[in-house]
C-alpha cells in the first residue's frame, strides 16, 4: 500500500470523525461476511483503519484480527476496542506481508481487504499472502475503489493531490480486472452481490479451494 506510514497517520484523527458515506451498503456488506461466520471463526481485517469494521465483526467471531500500516490508526481502533468492551479483537501495526506472523498460513477462516487493494504496490503479491493465510474453504472478501469505471479523469486528479499532499498513490483499474486477479490468485466461485454501493466500487467475496 501507499509505503508512507506518515500520510496516514496525519489523518487518522479526522479519518476516525467521519461517518461511514454509506451505512445501508456498510451494513449490507457486513450482513454478507456475518453470513459466512460461526462463533468458532477467526477473521482478519487488513487495513483495518480505526477499527469500524473489525468491531462490528467481533460479536460473531471467535477472534478478530486488524492490522493497519498506520500507528495513529491502531492506537484509536485499540482505544475504541477497549471502550467497547472486546477483548476478542486484536489490532497489529505493520504492513500485509511476510512480516506479519501473528497468524499461521492456513489459519483464518475470513480475510477482509476493504479500502485496500487500490493502495498496494503488488495487488497479486497481496492476493497470494491473502490465499496462503485462508483455511481451505475460507471466504475473502474485499470493497474496493475501481476507478477505471468512471468517466472522471481520476489518474490527473490523484496525481496533483498526491503532490500536494492530499491524497496516497491510488492504482487505476475496473471490476473485471479485480475478478480477473482474484481468479489467477487461486479463489474461486468468486461472487459480487448487490449491495447498492456506488458504481465504481466492487463488492467481491471468493473462496479459498478446499
Amino acid at each position: 500500500m501507499s509505503t508512507d506510514p506518515a500520510f496516514w497517520d496525519r489523518i487518522a484523527e479526522k479519518y476516525a470523525r467521519q461517518p461511514v458515506a454509506d451505512p445501508a451498503a456498510f451494513d449490507r456488506k457486513i450482513a454478507a461476511m456475518v453470513a459466512h461466520l460461526r462463533p468458532d471463526s477467526v477473521v482478519l481485517d487488513v487495513g483495518c483503519g480505526t477499527g469500524s469494521l473489525a468491531l462490528r465483526l467481533a460479536p460473531i467471531a471467535a477472534h478478530v484480527h486488524g492490522l493497519d500500516l498506520s500507528p495513529e490508526m491502531i492506537r484509536i481502533a485499540r482505544g475504541k476496542a477497549a471502550a467497547a468492551g472486546a477483548p476478542s479483537v486484536t489490532f497489529h501495526v505493520g504492513p500485509f506481508d511476510d512480516s506479519f506472523t501473528a497468524l499461521p498460513d492456513g489459519s483464518v477462516d475470513l480475510l477482509s481487504a476493504c479500502s485496500l487493494l487500490h493502495l498496494v504496490d503488488d495487488r497479486a503479491a497481496a492476493l497470494a499472502r491473502a490465499v496462503r493465510l485462508l483455511k481451505p474453504g475460507g471466504v475473502f472478501v474485499t470493497s474496493t475503489a475501481c476507478l477505471g469505471e468512471s468517466w472522471i479523469p481520476y489518474g490527473p486528479l490523484i496525481t496533483v493531490m498526491g503532490w500536494l499532499g492530499k491524497a496516497p498513490d491510488v492504482t487505476i483499474f475496473t471490476k473485471a480486472t479485480l475478478a480477473d486477479d482474484l481468479r489467477r490468485a487461486g479463489l474461486v466461485d468468486v461472487q459480487a452481490p448487490d449491495v447498492g454501493a456506488k458504481p465504481e466500487i466492487a463488492f467481491f467475496l471468493a473462496k479459498r479451494p478446499g
